[in-house]
């Protein structure tokens, strides 16, 4: 029986769990004799209610880490999923400030305001497009704050309106505002890894020098020790959200040089051995049939000695990085060890807000400009050699916009075609999940194949802590959670999934998912773009009719049976008509959109890609 089952007659009882100021229910007379006192305590978290830590890292791609069937080394991963259970039909919404703000409300991207960014260049004053979060849309951490928990967030946020990151404020979306007694972190979508762009609660602050995955690292074990310290019995919700593995990679060379060579065979090998294992380990059908070689992409054996040489880099280095913040996320969990916690913790671990990043381009990418970087002013020879000029670079502080090409990630991407920010395609949006209780899950290293999607754990959370979710938030009525939770699976492998609908849509690549069929639409941005989303729009599909597949059968999505099945596909794209209106993705902005307002100064100005 899970702690959250034999806590649900806590709200059966009315426990009203908040934090707001309650009536006075005494009696005011004209003196003390004749009054009575009445006191307001602050809440307490339900009796026994566990620890709770979500992970959520960044651009990994699906069949990256050893616990999911890669070939790079993630130990701590792969205890945690040998402990817990694998989900491995759960998704992301293509894309990290969407998929985010969907995490942390338990409610749609686009519900939440977050169709795209909270960055200038990326937002429309619309009612899905403006990258400002509804004070009726409240996340995890104002729930958990006010049922009792200490909340605390490091890393990314990415949901900080540019308008309001300043240290001028207003603060009320930044983590402070929405939930998190501290954080330490960074508020954009990508910051340097040795000159992050830091924040320490309310106030910028001065980068030590250190990685930053160290420095995030030991602020959430300094948020831990000190609380444990003050209130041992009190729980925590700890949000841990490294900027790894995204662009820039960057990391030490002792954890890249312990891949010297190991790619060198290529990533035509390195897809074929990781789809081998993935078979071996239950991810992916024993029947599964690994997709073709994207046709923008080369074939290792026909590149020459020196595109081998740097591209193999360019892994070696991504690999030491992930395995790297796996080390990371391992002295939390030691920590929690050594603290008597980790067995009253449920730690949630995402591995990836997206699929593996296409933004690096065919070459790969160093440093420079952002535009310079993807090699938009450059011939592919030319970038080739100016990566080569610079291939030590690759990794270090110098290597300030560095990311692996095109190649590399659709061999992380593996078993899947395409890659993030494609929310047509299971590359963008499915990524591993791993729930680990050691009190609770009972088939450990249980695979579990249940539809899932990200806006799944806000949920999941509640029902397994205990807590009802509020019907207001500092006086302020909630709106519906969307999200479904995933405890009904936790002891039951073959229970049917109970998240039935779901859409996708990121700059005009769209797809709807519904019992087990899937309609995607491959947006392809028009010829006249340039630039920036010309380069991370490479190698898309050249059609945009949409698509129909059957995922029950044909889970990576070989078969498209839009002409045998044109009833099927109608009622689909109805659903998505349906999901479009009653979640605020209306108007579409797409990828032509966004270039037409980066071109404009001012949204020029703070322009980055998450």
């Amino acid at each position: 029986m899970f702690l959250g089952s034999s806590l649900l007659g806590l709200q059966a009882s009315g426990q009203n769990i908040t934090q707001q100021q309650q009536p006075f229910k005494g009696v005011i007379g004209k003196t003390s004799a004749d009054s009575k006192e009445s006191w307001t305590f602050p809440v307490k978290a339900p009796v026994g209610a566990p620890n709770v830590v979500w992970i959520l890292l960044d651009d990994v791609g699906f069949g990256a880490s050893s616990a999911f069937g890669g070939v790079i080394h993630t130990p701590t991963f792969d205890s945690l999923a040998n402990n817990g259970l694998r989900y491995t039909n759960f998704h992301t919404a293509a894309i990290c400030a969407p998929t985010r703000a969907a995490l942390l409300t338990g409610r749609n991207q686009h519900r939440v305001h977050e169709g795209g960014f909270s960055h200038v260049w990326a937002s429309a004053g619309y009612p899905g497009w403006d990258g400002r979060i509804p004070s009726d849309k409240g996340t995890i951490a104002e729930i958990l704050r006010e049922s009792g928990y200490n909340t605390f967030g490091v890393g990314k946020y990415g949901l900080t309106p540019d308008q309001d990151a300043s240290d001028a404020g207003p603060f009320d979306r930044w983590p402070s505002g929405k939930g998190f007694d501290h954080f330490f972190g960074f508020l954009g979508s990508q910051t340097d890894q040795y000159k992050p762009d830091l924040i320490d609660d309310n106030a910028h602050v001065t980068p030590d020098g250190r990685h930053l995955s160290d420095q995030i690292t030991d602020k959430a074990i300094s948020y831990i020790e000190r609380q444990k310290k003050a209130a041992p019995n009190k729980p925590f919700f700890l949000y841990y959200s490294p900027g790894a593995t995204h662009a820039p990679h960057q990391v030490a060379t002792t954890w890249s040089d312990q891949y010297k060579g190991k790619f060198d065979k290529g990533w035509d090998v390195f897809r074929q051995e990781v789809f081998t294992r993935q078979k071996q380990q239950g991810i992916i059908p024993a029947n599964a049939i690994l997709p073709d070689r994207n046709p923008s992409i080369k074939a290792w054996n026909a590149l020459s000695a020196d595109e081998k040489k740097l591209y193999a880099r360019f892994m070696e280095v991504y690999a030491g990085y992930l395995t790297y913040t796996d080390h990371e996320v391992g002295r939390v969990v030691n920590y929690l060890k050594q603290i008597d916690q980790l067995d009253n913790t449920l730690i949630m671990l995402v591995i990836g807000d997206n699929g593996a990043s296409k933004e690096g381009a065919l070459t790969g990418v160093i440093a420079g400009s952002l535009a310079e970087s993807m090699g938009t002013q450059r011939s592919e020879a030319e970038q080739i050699k100016a990566n080569l000029a610079n291939i030590d670079k690759i990794g270090t502080p110098e290597g300030t916009n560095a990311n692996y090409p095109l190649g590399w990630a659709q061999a992380a991407n593996t078993p899947f075609k395409y890659w993030k920010q494609d929310a047509h395609s299971e590359g963008g949006t499915r990524n591993p999940l791993i729930v680990f209780y050691p009190k609770g899950i009972k088939d450990k290293g249980g695979i579990r194949t249940q539809y899932g999607h990200v806006n799944d754990l806000l949920p999941t959370t509640l029902e397994f802590v205990g807590i009802k979710a509020p019907e207001y938030i500092r006086g302020i009525r909630q709106d519906t959670i969307q999200g479904t939770s995933l405890v009904y699976s936790f002891d039951d492998a073959r229970a049917a999934s109970r998240h039935m609908v779901q859409y996708y849509y990121i700059f005009g690549s769209r797809s709807i998912y519904k019992d087990g069929w899937k309609a995607g639409f491959a947006y392809k941005p028009a010829n006249k773009a340039r630039g920036i989303i010309s380069a991370i729009s490479v190698a898309d599909t050249a059609n945009n009719d949409w698509q129909l597949y059957n995922l029950n059968e044909d889970f990576n999505e070989r078969t498209n049976l839009a002409k045998k099945y044109p009833e099927k596909l109608e009622e689909l794209k109805t659903v998505f008509e349906q999901q479009a209106k009653i979640n605020n993705i209306y108007p579409f902005i797409t990828w032509d959109d966004v270039l037409n307002r980066f071109a404009v100064p001012q949204r020029k100005e703070n322009a980055k890609l998450d």
